[in-house]
């Protein structure tokens, strides 16, 4: 069973500890099982002064161990961390404070760490997250599925998690970000790298709107295998994954067979029975996916979910003196009442600037301390 998510860790990550779970950001590719059990065995400094020497390695990891010693080599750790610090970005490790606890379901192919772009909790934001995934190649009518349902989403202070690619992943981040919402994009590249290259405005709006996550380091550049491998961290994330639009070899199902795995909810948008980019969709349905149609839908199945992912609780969940000093000043800001306050006022409330407002907001609706009522925000 997982560690309830609305409980912080308490431990503190040391700096030697962090430094080693960046190096290994660059030695070791994403999804490398073999040394993600030499990881969980021995711990991130022993593993990544393991992989440096190419010495007392497990027999499946020797076969490499030229290429962990050569990435090795070449890792600064120190200047990879300092180079996020300066464009807004961090390391999240487990045992940090924002590290999301669903994310070790995914056992010794767990990520060593996540490199974070933008101000906001990832562990608060993913507690009432959806993943929306499907075709790149989509038809208008997933665009605009997918879009309606993001925004619809976003309209209930539900999180929007993708990949930021071409096609439903964009309609999907867009929805939300035009609901005024959040909406999380997990990338097969460094954080700090463009792509695709047209969606340079796109992504620069989810990081400050929201997050931009990665487990490869910066400057890291997307191939093939890391785009399968990194929908594994969607499906790992999230409460469900919705699938719009997908032919019956779409990268999208990947993250579906990865959320069904995890025991995480499946669900699927039915499309036109001529349409070819509707068999993958049509495939996970008959298979036991859940067939929805709006938002209401979603949020029925994931809101279902129980202890595991978010425990139904009524009152606040964490002492007030436990939250940020921001997320604190944007709480008291919201006067008592049914009617609540626009982010508009809660801006001049608490003195932070918009995007500010709107992140911790969505962290106190994770925490069930406010809710959202169309462009108002009460408390609960």
């Amino acid at each position: 069973m997982l560690t309830d998510p609305l409980v912080a860790p308490t431990r503190t990550v040391p700096d030697d500890e962090r430094l080693a779970r960046a190096a290994l950001s660059r030695i070791v590719e994403p999804g490398d099982e073999g040394a993600g059990l030499l990881l969980q065995r021995c711990g991130p400094i022993e593993t990544a002064e393991r992989l440096a020497r190419g010495r007392d390695l497990p027999e499946r990891l020797r076969r490499r161990a030229e290429g962990y010693q050569a990435r090795a080599a070449v890792a600064n750790p120190a200047a990879d961390l300092e180079r996020a610090a300066r464009m807004g970005a961090r390391l999240v490790c487990p045992g940090d404070r924002d590290w999301p606890t669903q994310l070790d379901d995914l056992g010794p192919i767990t990520p060593t760490a996540l490199w974070v772009r933008g101000d906001a909790s990832l562990r608060l934001l993913a507690l009432r997250s959806v993943a929306m995934v499907g075709a790149r190649s989509c038809t208008a009518y997933g665009a605009h599925v997918a879009a309606e349902l993001s925004a619809e989403l976003a309209d209930a202070a539900w999180v929007v998690v993708s990949g930021g690619a071409y096609g439903i992943d964009a309609a999907g981040h867009r929805g939300a970000l035009s609901a005024t919402g959040i909406t999380v994009g997990v990338l097969a590249c460094g954080v700090d790298e463009i792509y695709p290259r047209g969606h340079a405005t796109l992504l620069a709006r989810i990081a400050e709107q929201g997050l931009l996550v990665s487990e490869l380091p910066l400057g890291a550049h997307p191939t093939r295998p890391r785009f399968l491998l990194r929908n594994r961290v969607i499906a790992a994330l999230t409460r469900g994954t919705v699938v719009v639009e997908a032919a019956r070899r779409s990268g999208a199902l990947s993250t579906a067979r990865h959320a069904r795995d995890l025991n995480r909810l499946v669900m699927g948008v039915p499309g036109p029975v001529t349409s070819e980019l509707s068999t993958g969709v049509h495939a996970l349905l008959r298979s036991g996916a859940a067939l929805v149609t709006d938002a209401a839908e979603i949020i029925e199945m994931v809101g279902g979910i129980g202890v595991d992912l978010a425990p139904t609780r009524r009152g606040p969940m964490l002492p007030r003196d436990a939250l940020g000093r921001d997320t604190l000043e944007v709480l008291e800001a919201i006067p008592a009442g049914p009617l609540g306050a626009p982010v508009e006022r809660l801006v001049r409330a608490s003195g932070l600037p918009p995007d500010a407002v709107l992140q911790r907001l969505y962290e106190l609706g994770s925490l069930e301390l406010v809710e959202r009522c169309g462009s108002h925000w009460r408390l609960v």
